[in-house]
C-alpha cells in the first residue's frame, strides 16, 4: 500500500535564555514528518526537520508553505517503502530532490522517519551496540553568558563527571575568556579535562594566530571555526594552528562527494564536525566520515538543538562507528517541554534506557 505523510510543528521552550554567536534564544521550532503504510496506520516513522536561523540555507521566507507543498506532492505519488535502509537516500532523491533542493533538515527528516517505518516504528533506526546499553562519551556544552554563568555552568558539569567540555570564545574580552580557562586548569590540575573551543567563525584574519598562541597555552583539544567561512586565509591558518583545527560551518552547503573532497584536501582541518541536521542527514554524514578517514582526520558527530527525536536518531547513527573521542551529544535536557524518551545522560555518557518514548500525536492516534 501507498506510504502517507504528514507533518507536526511543535515549538520546543528552552529552560534558560540560550545565547549563541546568532542572538539568544528562548524557542525553537521543529516540524516533525510522521509516515505511515495504508496498510497500517497506527504503526508510524517519526523524523525531526529543525533547520538553525542563520545557518539552515533552506530556512527562508516560505519554507512551512515548501514543505507542505512537497508532502502534498509526495502523497499524490502513492509510493511504497522501500526495501532496505540502503535504498532511502536515492528513495527521498527520486520523491523530492536532492539535498540541494530539499536542504539538509528536510532529508534528515525523511530519512529518519522512512528509517523508523521500516523497523517497525518503535524509533529504532539502527540495531546497534547503544540500544543494548553501550554508553556514547560525550562533552558538555557551556552556554554563553557572563563569567559567573559560565564559571557556574563549568562546576556543574564536570561536578557531574563530565571529562571533556566545549567552550564558545569570541564573544566576550579576549582576555576573560583566557581567564576562564585558566581558572579550568588551576582549579581542576588533577584531574584530566578535555577542553574544546568553538569561535564561530570570530576571529580576524589578522589576529587569529596571535590569539591560537595565546590560547594554546591551556592545552587545548581543538578550536572549531576560528575564521568566518570561506575565509581564503583558512587553509595556511590550519598549517600554522598550534590547536588542531575542527570545521563545522565550513562543510555546510558542500553536497557534492568530490566538492566535499576538494574543499578537506584544500583546507587540510585536524577535525570536522558533523550535524546531520546541516550536513546531509545521515547520507552526508557518513560521505564525510568516509574521506576523513581516508585523509586521516579525525571527526566526531553533533546534534543540532534536536529535541530527543532527532538526538535519539543522530546517537543510533553515532553508535554506527568506532568512537575514540566524546561525542557533541549532550543537549537533551536543555528544554522543558521535551519528548519523554528512552535517553539519559550520566557521567558524561549518553545512554539508551528502557523508559518509554511519550510523543503526543501519536499517543492520541492509538487511544
Amino acid at each position: 500500500m501507498a506510504l502517507e505523510l504528514k507533518i507536526e510543528k511543535y515549538s520546543l521552550v528552552f529552560d534558560f535564555e540560550a545565547r549563541t554567536s546568532r542572538g539568544a534564544m528562548r524557542t525553537r521550532d521543529s516540524w516533525f514528518f510522521i509516515v505511515r503504510d495504508a496498510s497500517f496506520p497506527l504503526v508510524a516513522g517519526i523524523g525531526e526537520c529543525g533547520p538553525l536561523p542563520g545557518l539552515s540555507p533552506e530556512l527562508t521566507d516560505g519554507f512551512e508553505e515548501r514543505i507542505q507543498k512537497w508532502v502534498d506532492q509526495f502523497n499524490a505519488k502513492a509510493l511504497s517503502l522501500p526495501a532496505s535502509a540502503e535504498a532511502i537516500p536515492s528513495f527521498v532523491f527520486s520523491a523530492f530532490g536532492d539535498i540541494s533542493v530539499i536542504g539538509s533538515s528536510v532529508f534528515f527528516a525523511l530519512e529518519t522517519a522512512l528509517l523508523d517505518l521500516l523497523n517497525g516504528g518503535q524509533r529504532i533506526l539502527f540495531k546497534n551496540s547503544f540500544l543494548t546499553g553501550q554508553a556514547i562519551p560525550i562533552n558538555g556544552l557551556i552556554w554563553m553568558g557572563g563569567l559567573d554563568f559560565m564559571l557556574q555552568q563549568i562546576e556543574i558539569k564536570i561536578r557531574d563527571g563530565f571529562r571533556c567540555i566545549k567552550l564558545k570564545v569570541g564573544g566576550l574580552d579576549f582576555e576573560k575568556e583566557c581567564d576562564v580557562l585558566q581558572y579550568i586548569r588551576r582549579k581542576y590540575f588533577r584531574e584530566e579535562i578535555t577542553i574544546r573551543l568553538d569561535a564561530n567563525g570570530a576571529f580576524k584574519p589578522d589576529e587569529a594566530l596571535y590569539k591560537l598562541k595565546e590560547l594554546s597555552k591551556f592545552t587545548i583539544h581543538s578550536i572549531e571555526q576560528p575564521l568566518k567561512t570561506g575565509a581564503p586565509e583558512l587553509p595556511e591558518l590550519c598549517a600554522q594552528s598550534p590547536i588542531p583545527v575542527a570545521l563545522d560551518e565550513e562543510l555546510i552547503g558542500t553536497h557534492e562527494f568530490l566538492q566535499k573532497k576538494s574543499l578537506l584536501e584544500k583546507i587540510r582541518p585536524a577535525f570536522i564536525i558533523l550535524k546531520p541536521s546541516l550536513h546531509g542527514g545521515f547520507f552526508g554524514c557518513h560521505e564525510w566520515i568516509t574521506l576523513a578517514k581516508g585523509a586521516n582526520m579525525g571527526w566526531w558527530v553533533t546534534s543540532a538543538l534536536e529535541s530527543n527525536i532527532g538526538l535519539s536518531a543522530i546517537a543510533q547513527f553515532t553508535a554506527q562507528y568506532n568512537l575514540s573521542i566524546p561525542q557533541g551529544l549532550g543537549t537533551g535536557m536543555i528544554y522543558n517541554n521535551n519528548f519523554s524518551a528512552p535517553l539519559e545522560v550520566f557521567k558524561g555518557q549518553l545512554s539508551h534506557t528502557t523508559n518509554p518514548w511519550e510523543i503526543p500525536w501519536l499517543d492520541e492516534e492509538k487511544g
